[in-house]
């Protein structure tokens, strides 16, 4: 018989490279019309979860103006989230920006917040964000409501740090967000 394998050591690998960058795009908060509410709200969430907020700015809804933007903060954090034009309005473009600039969809990020969301409001089916990767990046959508930013970012942020952690190559599973569900002692 072999030696008895020692128990896993769950902190071997170090958490990824928090950063993140927040996208408000709005029409109104761009002109001054509005105040931003869901920005700041998605940073406070992030902070929370010990991500550095290395950028915050807030955009039109303009196709062209959106994919610049998401592609430059792509090459600065690991994480750029926008909140806003994700409805179904006419001049609610983020999704087609998203789309344009990512190599792939992550089409179970965006089922899963609106899978939570409808347990808040129907409406919250209306909400055609995506989630995407660009590079070693990733593009995160969220509705444009502080609250349904809010909700839709905390149903997938305790992801969020795996998928990063993949991104930049690391495909340890050690570092502590699996659960210990069923006897799964991983």
């Amino acid at each position: 018989m072999g030696k008895p394998m020692a128990p896993r050591d769950q902190s071997c690998a170090a958490p990824p490279d928090l950063t993140a960058a927040v996208i408000t795009v709005s029409d109104s908060c761009a002109s001054g019309q509005r105040a931003d509410l869901s920005g700041p709200a998605v940073v406070e969430v992030l902070k929370q979860r010990h991500f550095s907020i290395l950028a915050t700015m807030i955009i039109p809804d303009d196709q062209p103006v959106i994919e610049q933007s998401l592609l430059r903060l792509a090459s600065e954090v690991s994480l750029v989230v926008t909140t806003g034009g994700t409805g179904i309005s006419a001049r609610d473009v983020t999704p087609e920006a998203t789309r344009a600039v990512c190599d792939r969809l992550l089409e179970g990020v965006a089922e899963r917040m609106r899978f939570e969301g409808v347990k808040k409001t129907p409406f919250a089916a209306l909400s055609r964000g995506l989630c995407g990767v660009h590079g070693k990046s990733l593009l995160l959508n969220l509705p444009g409501s502080p609250a349904g930013a809010v909700q839709s970012l905390e149903a997938v942020i305790e992801i969020l740090p795996h998928a990063i952690q993949l991104l930049v190559g690391n495909s340890e599973h050690g570092w502590g967000i699996h659960s210990t569900r069923s006897g799964d002692h991983r």
